[in-house]
């Protein structure tokens, strides 16, 4: 989430007339993400939130986000969903962009997650992947490996400006992931986004999931490896072996993991880091300095890489023999 594109008073106003929510009584932008345009918005009956869709996400893939969160919410996994308008309409324009309301999810994202966060993750996260299953609209994961070889010829030149030697990491990594990386484990719908800013709780229990613009059809262990890099590492930048066991526990009494996919885990932890690694320091290159939006710092994302280089097995993740 953040601001790209400004919105008036008068257009706001017309957009909440043309839906049965009330009238706009105050909205504000919202600074956390990079992606797209979020402002929250007030009315009389209730709080919403409004998204305006950025350069990033592709027109012709916002019916596959949107009819994923309608999909999600008929099976049990709580998540916002989009609002109709008097029309039946999902999906408006305003102020020359794509433009959809959400409603509002209650909860708040933990900054620092403990095991408890954790053990409730996996459980929702092998959930969400479940309820996929026989969602009918297919959309191809545009930030995996084709994707990040793309991402590093946006950066490629700049990318030592960013960190020292960042160049050759890169190309390194992708020449290792590219030759071993394996795309026939079990598929489903992933998330490919569930950082804790991302997972809302009420206590400690786990209240919703949100933003779903990165949603594919990709590998299912994959997402669990992009969780295992969001949410199972230290401020200090040390991995928390105790928290990785208990996500990935959760997430095994819901959806046991094959054995395939346990003996892929740390290279596709390694291709989750790459990913957040590469745009990551795309954004930074990238990102107009008069937006409101904070640009994440790549380097977490390099020591991150780092570690997964080392791991020798699944095993290191705190899961034990099956």
């Amino acid at each position: 989430m953040a601001v790209y594109t400004d919105v008036s008073d008068q257009e706001l106003e017309a957009f909440i007339a043309s839906y049965d929510i009330g009238a706009l009584t105050s909205f504000k932008g919202i600074a956390e993400g990079v992606e797209n345009t979020n402002y929250l918005v007030h009315t009389d009956a209730d709080p919403f939130i409004l998204t305006l869709y950025e350069k990033r996400v592709r027109a012709e893939d916002l019916p596959y986000f949107l009819s994923l969160m309608e999909h999600l919410a008929a099976r049990g996994i709580t998540c916002p969903l989009p609002v109709r308008d008097r029309e039946g309409r999902i999906l408006r324009e305003l102020a020359g962009r794509p433009a959809a309301l959400i409603s509002f999810l209650e909860g708040v994202w933990i900054r620092r997650p403990d095991i408890v966060h954790c053990t409730e993750l996996g459980t929702a996260l092998a959930k969400f992947h479940l309820a996929g299953l026989d969602f009918p609209m297919q959309r191809e994961n545009d930030l995996s490996l084709p994707g990040w070889r793309s991402l590093f010829e946006d950066v490629r030149d700049a990318a030592d400006g960013v960190i020292p030697g960042l160049h050759d990491a890169i190309a390194g990594e992708l020449d290792v992931l590219g030759a071993q990386w394996d795309t026939n484990l079990p598929m489903s719908v992933i998330h490919a986004d569930l950082f804790p800013d991302n997972v809302f709780f009420l206590g400690d229990k786990l209240s919703g999931l949100i933003d779903f613009y990165f949603a594919c059809n990709d590998m299912m262990a994959y997402d669990v490896a992009v969780c295992l890099n969001a949410w199972c590492f230290e401020p200090d930048g040390s991995f928390n072996v105790t928290k990785a066991r208990a996500m990935l526990q959760a997430y095994e009494r819901a959806r046991p993991l094959t054995d395939p996919e346990l003996d892929a885990l740390p290279l596709l932890a390694r291709g989750a880091a790459l990913r957040f690694l590469l745009t990551r320091t795309y954004d930074l290159l990238n990102t107009d300095a008069n937006a409101l939006v904070k640009t994440k710092d790549p380097r977490e994302y390099l020591r991150k890489l780092r570690f997964h280089q080392r791991v020798q097995s699944y095993r290191d993740y705190g899961l034990g023999s099956n």
